[in-house]
């Protein structure tokens, strides 16, 4: 325990003298987390309309005025001809073109079907997707309305109706922060537990101590020791304040345990820095460490269901995500922060990550070689 508390002092005193190292472990996540939650918004909105008006009715105008005023698009322009609003496509202006026939007002008011024609740039296949989806919506609740209008109320024989109450569970407002935030502070504490572990050894073979440090009765333990427990101490630093930086500036409280979610993390962090210190024992120097380190962070990005269901991969890149452990602490932030999930939910992701943590560990710990 002596060496190990002396071990602890070179590092911290090592850690607190790189001022970037300081800024790159603190700093950086907390802008991030600041700023990644506002430009990585799936929330589409302000699409781009443009209305080919042949009909010029009150139907018509009224059609126009309820797509403007749902809150998911923007005018474009109104155009006399389709020729004109497909130029605005091939410009870029406009995203979708309504083209409202001649005598729209006058078939509905027969009873007689009416047709719109709808283009929509696909260049953006997710926009292309919800804008057709958004304005379907409201198309198909103009129709109601409009049936409504014809519908003669009767005091002796009231139609049936059917009244659907839906609610949301878990995230009542449909908040896009409460999905995204808890991942993307999972992102966050993976780069300090990761990637910091691994620069700081690799660090040590560059400037030749890593020499001294093999020639010393050490124990390979002490060393390994030495340098986990300080990134796994700023882990859970980061991932207090990332805690602290969500309820204040997005409103998220957890619902389940708060010391849940710092046992897993403690567990988490484990794992994360056995993949870092596997990482530096492949590396001779920080560039090198950088880049390895950057190329896994790249697919946990991409196949931890961060930004996408992992539901919907195809085979094979699930039996990745099950390899990764960035996915599985990703879920449990989002099973207890939104769904309120309790230990014994979580017990599978425990195990599988707990898993992880000793094969990166142990297999950290042979590939390094300590010399006498």
């Amino acid at each position: 325990m002596r060496t190990l508390k002396f071990l602890l002092q070179k590092e911290f005193k090592q850690i607190f003298r790189d001022s970037n190292l300081l800024r790159m472990m603190f700093m950086t996540p907390i802008i991030q987390l600041i700023i990644l939650p506002q430009a990585a918004n799936f929330t589409i909105r302000n699409i781009n309309i443009a209305f080919v008006d042949l009909d010029h009715s009150a139907y018509s105008q009224r059609f126009v005025n309820k797509v403007l005023s749902s809150g998911y698009f923007q005018l474009a322009g109104i155009e006399p001809s389709y020729q004109g609003a497909y130029k605005l496509i091939e410009k870029d202006k406009a995203d979708i073109v309504v083209e409202i026939p001649k005598d729209f007002e006058s078939k509905l008011n027969t009873e007689e079907n009416q047709k719109l024609s709808v283009s929509v740039n696909a260049i953006n296949g997710v926009k292309a997707a919800v804008g057709s989806g958004y304005l379907t919506n409201i198309i198909q609740d103009f129709n109601r309305n409009i049936q409504l209008d014809w519908i003669q109320p009767s005091a002796m024989n009231p139609m049936p109706e059917v009244d659907v109450v839906s609610s949301n569970w878990y995230n009542p407002t449909l908040s896009y922060y409460l999905f995204m935030v808890p991942g993307i502070l999972v992102l966050l504490v993976t780069l300090v537990g990761g990637n910091m572990t691994a620069q700081n050894i690799v660090r040590e073979k560059e400037i030749g101590t890593i020499e001294q440090i093999n020639v010393t009765p050490l124990k390979k333990y002490h060393f390994i020791l030495g340098k986990l427990i300080p990134f796994w101490i700023l882990g859970v630093i980061v991932f207090t304040i990332g805690l602290i930086i969500a309820r204040i500036l997005y409103g998220i409280i957890p619902l389940g345990s708060v010391a849940l979610l710092y046992f897993f993390v403690s567990v988490y962090l484990i794992a994360i820095m056995g993949f870092g210190l596997l990482i530096s024992t492949y590396s001779d120097t920080p560039l090198q460490a950088h880049s390895l380190t950057f190329f896994f962070v790249q697919i946990f990005n991409m196949m931890s269901g961060l930004f996408t269901p992992i539901d919907s991969m195809p085979g094979w890149a699930k039996l990745i995500t099950d390899i990764i452990p960035v996915s599985y602490f990703i879920e449990v932030m989002r099973m207890i922060v939104i769904k309120g999930s309790r230990f014994h939910d979580i017990i599978p992701h425990l195990i599988a990550v707990s898993i992880m943590g000793i094969v990166l560990n142990g297999w950290a710990i042979l590939n390094y070689r300590k010399t006498t």
